[in-house]
């Protein structure tokens, strides 16, 4: 996955659900199948913006490009979380909850370093102060 400072980063799926699974391996299933996309495009990519029939930029589809900063990402979760009927919750506060649920189900310090890393950060004091 591209990351800050152009680092590589090996991630796994944290045990979240079946359903959630289900969901994600689904959008995987529909980029490479259907898009035609592989491990290098994104797996949540931005939206693709075109001039329409009334000459105004409208949405078109997907980009094969990542978002350049995370505004039209919190756009996207703010919208959901009216139209499901629930309080705003910001991207980054799913990463918090992962570190929760972490520092619950690792039963020994190696295991929450290796949950640290999966969460991106090099340092678990990073994971920790988070």
């Amino acid at each position: 996955m591209q990351t800050k400072f152009s680092k590589t980063l090996t991630t796994y799926f944290f045990p979240v659900g079946k359903e959630i699974h289900e969901i994600v391996t689904e959008w995987v299933a529909y980029l490479r199948d259907e898009k035609l996309w592989g491990n290098d495009d994104p797996l949540f990519p931005a939206t693709r913006i075109e001039v329409g029939a009334s000459r105004h930029f409208e949405a078109a589809g997907l980009d094969r490009k990542h978002w350049s900063n995370a505004s039209p990402i919190r756009k996207i979760f703010k919208n959901a979380f009216i139209d499901a009927g629930l309080d705003y919750s910001n991207p980054h506060s799913f990463r918090n909850t992962f570190v929760r649920f972490g520092e619950q189900v690792c039963k020994n310090p190696e295991q929450f370093k290796a949950w640290s890393q999966n969460l991106g950060h090099e340092k678990v004091l990073t994971t920790f102060l988070s």
